[in-house]
């Protein structure tokens, strides 16, 4: 199991390597920031399990960055415990306000610390079993969302998402780039359910470049819409500037033979009891591959919805805009 890391955000050094001293006895893979704009830069870029961050820094104080942590749809599942002054309530009431999932007060002694540290983590855990990559609900919740919408006999549809072309691009710019582009599209998919979708509806990420929104088959074509759209104008800012103006990569195919693949694109596959009775979780992956594979055989962002009444199948395939 990967050691979980921590984010150790204080202006003092000598602070900073006492906090990576302590920790670093309880297995904690630490980092380390001096500011609060280098820690956002972090928190950004890396995958993390928690931040420990102090009040009062230079050029972003602990609340700012906070609060930028909180309204990102994508990080605000990062859990935050803030350091205060001794007797600065003003600090303790800055830090809950904006978010903080706990706070300690300088000076602590460092068990109470750890403590406070372990809660944390497992009430996380507990809370939110999410991919580690993008923080989003993995498999065990979306399995356990079908079954309950299953169970229920509720209306639902499942829009499965996934990207074309993403081995190429992984193998020409590399994995690091490669995580960007998995944050990036889970941000897009979160911003459209949140715009489009109702407040219930669930966004989770299966693995790699897989993601899955459950909502009400009513706004799906409005939900594809967006999120091809908003891909599209996305897309190319991932590529240097000569392949955004060649509009391709070079890549290889199993032969050894120089192929250009186009830019990235996205594929969905729309499964809705709207028609017919699903009774059964493995039912909803059957149809989702299928329909997602007729998606990806089309050119550029697409999606295709089910529309299969009993023994009739009628697949609707609407590009986006």
């Amino acid at each position: 199991m990967a050691k979980p890391r921590i984010l150790l955000v204080d202006d003092d050094p000598d602070i900073l390597d006492v906090l990576e001293i302590t920790l670093s006895e309880e297995n904690y893979e630490i980092l380390k920031a001096n500011d609060g704009e280098e820690a956002l830069r972090i928190i950004k870029s890396k995958p993390l399990n928690l931040v420990l961050l102090d009040y009062n820094m230079p050029k972003m104080d602990g609340r700012q960055v906070c609060l930028e942590v909180k309204k990102d749809i994508l990080l605000r599942h990062l859990p935050i415990i803030m350091v205060t002054g001794k007797g600065e309530m003003s600090d303790k009431i800055g830090g809950i306000d904006a978010g903080a999932d706990d706070y300690i007060v300088k000076p602590f002694e460092p068990q109470e610390l750890l403590a406070r540290i372990r809660m944390v983590l497992r009430r996380t855990a507990r809370d939110l079993e999410a991919n580690p990559l993008t923080r989003l609900p993995g498999n065990v919740s979306i399995l356990d969302e079908l079954s309950r919408l299953i169970e229920s006999k509720s209306l639902f549809a499942i829009c499965y998402i996934d990207l074309d072309k993403f081995k190429s691009y992984n193998d020409k710019y590399g994995f690091e780039h490669g995580d960007e582009v998995i944050r990036e599209t889970a941000r897009i998919l979160l911003q459209a359910a949140h715009e489009i979708a109702n407040p219930d509806d669930f966004v989770g990420h299966i693995g790699g470049d897989d993601f899955v929104i459950i909502t009400e088959p009513n706004i799906t074509d409005k939900l594809c819409q967006k999120i091809i759209s908003d891909f599209e104008k996305t897309a190319p800012s991932f590529y240097n500037e000569a392949d955004r103006k060649n509009g391709y990569i070079i890549g290889f195919d199993r032969k050894g033979q120089e192929q250009k693949i186009p830019l990235l694109s996205v594929s969905i596959g729309v499964v809705t009891n709207e028609f017919r009775t699903i009774d059964h979780v493995a039912q909803v992956g059957e149809i989702g591959a299928e329909l997602k594979s007729f998606a990806k055989s089309l050119e550029r962002s697409n999606y295709v919805k089910d529309q299969r009444k009993v023994q009739n199948r009628e697949q609707n395939n609407k590009p986006g805009p």
